[in-house]
């Protein structure tokens, strides 16, 4: 019920807008303060618990993203993860799950996701391993929000592979995994976590040996999603550089002048241990295929002012490229590291090592 009110109360601040004003009063800007972290036992970990699902409890579309991101993405990215070998995010966790699901072996092939929120990403991906021929395994949809799992269990019955869709009510930080498993996904949700080393060592322990893998798309950047000060020295080069009307915080309702380097993991677990999530996985897992990107470039095309741009207007898709080739030009010089990545890790070392130079994992790692 608590869980309930909290999403009706966050509806009625937006639609008697307030929100912005809410918003504005949480997002104010201040230094991060690493003491703070959340016990994930104790009391600020319930609360901000309880907000979280609030948050997400009447979220249909979790990762909704104005169309200057689809313009960067198409532009700049899926020629790099088609190099190699992927036509999208979603091609390379289904190619990857169907090499561990074709390894040899009997009986039903489990997979389990962290943090599946509506389940329609696993939807889907049960949908293209049933195309691809693959029938013969479940996907356990992790995530502690059940209004989000009834969402998903409506979604895979409309798209008949409820038998392939198993929704666990589970908090990711306190998970105790059912049994081995062939595949373990972590689509966006490793950066919600706050006990990762827990969570990477029961991961680990699960996989099964030898063929079981652990994929992975995430946010690798600081925590809270802020910039370190090498990357905020650019992007206040580029915001000095935009026109106002790119300045204008559609989250925040308000005109920035200057960039605000927030830190969004105050109120929930926005970023919350984004840092430590690469770090934290060099030291369990070996890589067998890494493609990292982004970092400047993301304050631009993400929700906050990315919705300012118009990718039919050739000025607005110029100060894109110009912001993401500048991205792309100080990573290779090891002056940036990337704020996103795609990875496949298996427990044991293997011979693959798939990356794009010189973007290895170990590369990517913030020294912080």
């Amino acid at each position: 019920m608590l869980i309930r009110f909290l999403a009706l109360l966050r509806q009625f601040l937006k639609v008697s807008g307030l929100l912005p004003l809410v918003k504005r009063t949480l997002y104010a800007p201040r230094a991060p303060a690493a003491a703070e972290l959340p016990n994930a036992s104790g009391w600020r970990y319930r609360i901000k618990a309880l907000i979280e699902q609030a948050n997400y409890a009447a979220v249909t579309q979790v990762h909704d993203l104005p169309p200057i991101y689809g313009y960067w993405m198409k532009r700049h990215i899926l020629p790099q993860l088609r190099s190699l070998g992927y036509e999208s995010p979603t091609d390379y966790f289904v190619k990857n799950m169907l090499l561990a699901l074709r390894a040899p072996g009997e009986g039903l092939r489990r997979c389990a996701s962290i943090g599946s929120g509506n389940c329609d990403f696993e939807v889907e991906l049960a949908t293209l391993l049933l195309a691809n021929g693959v029938d013969n395994f479940v996907i356990e949809c992790v995530d502690f929000n059940r209004e989000m799992l009834r969402r998903g269990e409506k979604i895979a019955a409309e798209k008949n592979v409820s038998r392939h869709i198993v929704p666990v009510q589970a908090d990711f930080n306190e998970w105790v995994p059912s049994g081995p498993y062939d595949v373990i996904l972590a689509n966006m949700s490793l950066h919600h976590v706050v006990n990762l080393e827990n969570l990477f060592d029961r991961v680990k322990s699960s996989l099964v040996p030898s063929s079981g893998r652990f994929i992975t798309s995430d946010i690798i950047g600081r925590n809270g999603h802020m910039r370190w000060p090498e990357a905020l020295s650019i992007v206040n080069e580029f915001w000095r550089q935009a026109p106002e009307k790119y300045r204008y915080n559609q989250m925040l309702g308000k005109l920035q002048e200057e960039y605000v380097n927030f830190d969004c993991s105050r109120s929930g677990f926005e970023g919350i241990r984004a840092q430590d999530i690469l770090p934290l996985l060099l030291d369990r897992f070996h890589f067998e295929s890494f493609f990292a990107f982004a970092n400047v470039i993301e304050c631009f095309v993400d929700r906050a002012v990315g919705g300012n741009f118009d990718p039919q207007l050739q000025a607005d898709r110029d100060f894109i490229d110009r912001v993401h080739l500048r991205d792309v030009e100080e990573m290779k010089k090891g002056q940036l590291t990337p704020t996103h990545m795609l990875a496949v890790m298996s427990a044991v070392p293997t011979p693959r090592q798939e990356h794009i130079e010189p973007l290895t994992a170990r590369y990517c790692a913030h020294p912080a």
